[in-house]
């Protein structure tokens, strides 16, 4: 849909589009919208305000806000000074943050109005911070960054900016101890914002919702489809669903979110869900969707499509998609449960985690990917990086998974949540795909706990939907009619709702800790 080149650079197309249609509308936020030229022009006046801040090549600033444009320009601004931006999880606690951003290295840091009484409390723990910009969620008023912004002389990319010098740093969630800063290149986010690009194409009129936290790969990944062809974005603050729906009736018709709201969605009642039947695309990814819950989807937008994608911020993002055709392949509703098949340039193999020898077609492994799309590293973490980074650039995802004879990718679990009880490797997944479709269940969770006789044994942790009341052996007998005796819960635990983080992934790390704390391990 354009004759623009090939991008090199994550800001190419913004300015490309600034060039070649600079009154057109490019992005929607609250009560602001910002044409081509001018989010453009805010770019390059942020990337000179960064140069008179002594932000060059190999440097690196922060970013800590919920969703804002400003976020994005500052990605953009700094990439193209060869520096990068460290984006932060904006709902850590006081010292995960001071740890974040120290191991970031940043010099600058940008801070939403309402986390500046955090940063206040540690301001004393971040030596390395020459500058704390603040940035406040409309833009009026007393803005340090609209100021700076102004005051700021417009500054073109150098030309010893390299496509392998790091723009962005995304740090992992940090369910198993500290995150890792992910060091993505502007090769690794354009090569995956072409590859992935199949399915996710937008048509004339399209717009783009971005609801994802941009502090998550899938936010400020996604964030790029809609710059890449020149299609206008609306940004929301939050994924709630007054957000949601605002963006909807602001013209948003397809989007990338978390599975869990497409729950909250048709809890909601018949207004929201006519609403939302507006999407023409709804792609999930970043946890897995249950079986009952996508059907029910299904049939309620039988005029949207949708697409499943898996990856890692280690490529960037997306390594497969499930395509919307797929979605609805009568001959193959069974691989309605698997994440699809790898997009152009991603290899996909599945080994035995410890000899790391290819299985069988068919049977479960470690997964293993190699792509352009590869992080250069985890920063600061040279042998962390080659502990997953092996024989020719191969990355261990330390998901299991297994190929199809069609070269579907089914992901079965994380290394870490398999269950070994009496020498039968258990798939979590397998359980809770049957465990979810109990008419009384909500959210369901399967876990091992120790086990005297077996060493480990199965139990879920499950929360009702309102109203309904449900009984451990109940659901236990429901398992043992589809699954072995083995795989099924030897006990149940019932509670109101499940923990997850903050992209909607269960905290089983959390649900195992009363269970391990005496063994000195969460499994």
């Amino acid at each position: 849909m354009t004759d623009a080149p090939a991008p090199r650079f994550l800001d190419d197309r913004l300015a490309w589009w600034a060039g070649h249609r600079p009154d057109d509308e490019a992005i929607t936020y609250g009560e602001r919208t910002w044409t081509w030229s001018e989010w453009d022009g805010r770019v390059r006046r942020a990337a000179g305000g960064l140069r008179d801040l002594g932000i060059g090549r190999g440097d690196v600033v922060a970013f800590l806000d919920k969703n804002h444009p400003a976020c994005v320009e500052i990605s953009l601004a700094a990439g193209s000074l060869g520096s990068a931006n460290a984006i932060i999880n904006w709902r850590l606690a006081g010292d995960e943050i001071d740890y974040a951003v120290n191991d970031s290295g940043a010099r600058v840091l940008f801070v939403g109005s309402e986390l500046m009484p955090t940063i206040s409390a540690i301001r004393d723990s971040l030596p390395r911070v020459e500058t704390i910009i603040e940035v406040t969620p409309d833009g009026v008023g007393a803005d340090d960054y609209e100021a700076w912004l102004a005051a700021s002389t417009p500054m073109d990319r150098p030309g010893e900016v390299d496509e392998h010098d790091v723009c962005l740093v995304m740090y992992s969630s940090g369910t198993t101890g500290r995150p890792k800063g992910v060091m993505l290149t502007h090769r690794n986010m354009v090569t995956h914002t072409v590859a992935a690009h199949d399915g996710w194409g937008f048509d004339p009129g399209d717009k783009s919702m971005v609801s994802m936290p941009l502090f998550h790969v899938g936010g400020s990944s996604y964030v790029l489809f809609g710059i890449h062809d020149g299609i206008p974005s609306v940004m929301t603050r939050d994924p709630d669903g007054a957000s949601l729906g605002w963006a909807i009736t602001q013209g948003a018709n397809r989007t990338f979110l978390v599975p869990a709201v497409l729950a909250q969605v048709l809890q909601s009642g018949e207004d929201a869900v006519a609403l939302f039947g507006r999407l023409k695309l709804y792609t999930y990814g970043a946890a897995p969707m249950p079986a009952p819950l996508l059907r029910a989807a299904m049939e309620a937008w039988p005029q949207t499509d949708f697409m499943q994608v898996y990856g890692l911020t280690e490529v960037a993002g997306v390594a497969t998609h499930l395509l919307p055709e797929e979605h609805r392949d009568p001959e193959h509703p069974e691989r309605l449960l698997s994440a699809g098949r790898a997009i152009p340039g991603v290899e996909i193999r599945v080994v035995d985690p410890a000899t790391l020898e290819d299985v069988p077609a068919g049977e479960h492994g470690e997964i293993l990917l190699r792509t352009p799309q590869l992080m250069a590293g985890f920063l600061g973490r040279p042998e962390a990086t080659a502990e997953v980074v092996i024989d020719g650039d191969w990355f261990r995802t330390g998901d299991i998974g297994r190929l199809d004879d069609g070269g579907f990718l089914f992901v079965e679990d994380r290394i870490k949540d398999l269950i070994i009880s009496g020498g039968e490797n258990i798939y979590s997944p397998e359980v809770e795909r049957v465990l979810a479709e109990h008419p009384a269940l909500l959210e369901v969770a399967i876990i091992g706990v120790p086990d005297e006789k077996w060493g480990e044994s199965v139990k879920a942790v499950v929360a009702p939907r309102p109203g309904a009341e449900v009984s451990e052996q109940e659901l236990i007998d429901w398992c043992k009619q589809s699954l072995a005796s083995f795989k099924a819960p030897r006990s149940v635990d019932i509670v109101d709702a499940l923990p997850r983080n903050p992209t909607g992934k269960i905290l089983k790390r959390e649900l195992r800790r009363p269970y391990w704390e005496d063994g000195g391990t969460t499994v």
